[in-house]
């Protein structure tokens, strides 16, 4: 019985141009990273009879291409770095520029049978864009705030002071245009209420659980961990049994969960306090115990949002 296999494409994205091949097919295609070359690709690629297209995630100059093709009817994967790197590691592959690695990706898509991302829902990105740029500001002040702790002069200060009031000014504004942006999203609006129902996740948390994990009271439990880079994978070899250790993932949303969690396990959230301390009963450290206690409050915002009820400590412990 003879097989169809689905021919591949790969493509290197840079912020200006995109190099483009076909696995098991000589020669490469290079088009501007803008609409006008995405179209000349799409054609390319159903010139080549490509179905699927493999990319490697770049923080967000892929998103456009990714959304083109997907609208053109091809499945696009979308692959991590370290995944590209390794397969080149294992092929002794040592030689690297764009159109080698546009082949390596092809290449790597295919032997990987990378899974097709779904069409992303475009209003997250401009939103989660726009609560990066407060948190950039927002750290911007915390790191002047640390240099004033070391600054006499009446006059120096004055200026610390002054910018530290500034930022602090425009990242309020910002949030308060940000919560305008979302509020003609009803259905956003609604699973921010539901994991803000959650003891001890305040409006902020909230905001960022819901911006920066789209697929929120979709996904199961080990899902949501996994995505958020919270869950832990272990390191056993023979009679070795490594720490386990948690790894990848989205970063922003972890840094979101970590200041929330501290408070939350300490005094608000009388589920995450009991969880806290019978960690620390077995042993488990202070680092231990906050990792596994901020994967437990991201548990209880997609259980909220998928049972699409408020939080009830006696259901949601269950």
């Amino acid at each position: 019985m003879t097989q169809i296999s689905t021919v591949i494409g790969g493509i290197d994205i840079a912020k200006e141009k995109l190099d483009a091949a076909v696995h098991g097919m000589p020669g490469g295609f290079v088009v501007e990273n803008l609409e006008a070359g995405w179209k000349q690709l799409a054609a390319f690629f159903k010139q080549a009879g490509v179905g699927k297209v493999g990319v490697e995630a770049t923080g967000g100059y892929e998103r456009g291409v990714v959304r083109y093709l997907q609208r053109a009817g091809f499945c696009v994967a979308v692959l991590q770095p370290n995944q590209v790197r390794a397969f080149a590691k294992m092929r002794l592959q040592h030689a690297k520029n764009d159109r080698i690695d546009a082949r390596l990706i092809a290449a790597c898509t295919h032997v990987l049978e990378a899974r097709a991302r779904a069409p992303r829902d475009a209003r997250f990105d401009e939103l989660a864009d726009h609560l990066t740029f407060i948190e950039q500001i927002e750290a911007d002040a915390v790191r002047i705030k640390t240099r004033l702790e070391h600054i006499s002069d009446r006059r120096q200060r004055g200026i610390y002071e002054r910018m530290i009031k500034s930022l602090e000014a425009r990242a309020k504004a910002e949030r308060a245009l940000l919560m305008k942006r979302l509020a003609v999203h009803r259905d956003l609006v609604r699973r921010v209420e539901l994991v803000s129902s959650i003891p001890g996740c305040g409006d902020k948390t909230a905001l960022a659980i819901v911006i920066r994990m789209p697929e929120l009271g979709q996904i199961s439990r080990e899902e949501v961990a996994s995505l958020a880079g919270l869950a832990p994978f272990v390191h056993q070899s023979g009679k070795h049994q490594g720490k386990m250790h948690i790894g990848g993932g989205r970063e922003l949303l972890r840094r979101a969960l970590y200041k929330a969690v501290l408070p939350a396990a300490s005094f608000w959230n009388p589920a995450l306090v009991a969880f806290s301390q019978r960690l620390k009963s077995r042993g488990k450290g202070h680092p231990c115990a906050q990792i596994a206690c901020a994967r437990k409050l991201l548990i209880f915002a997609n259980t909220v949002v998928r049972r699409d009820t408020p939080w009830e400590a006696r259901i949601i412990a269950a």
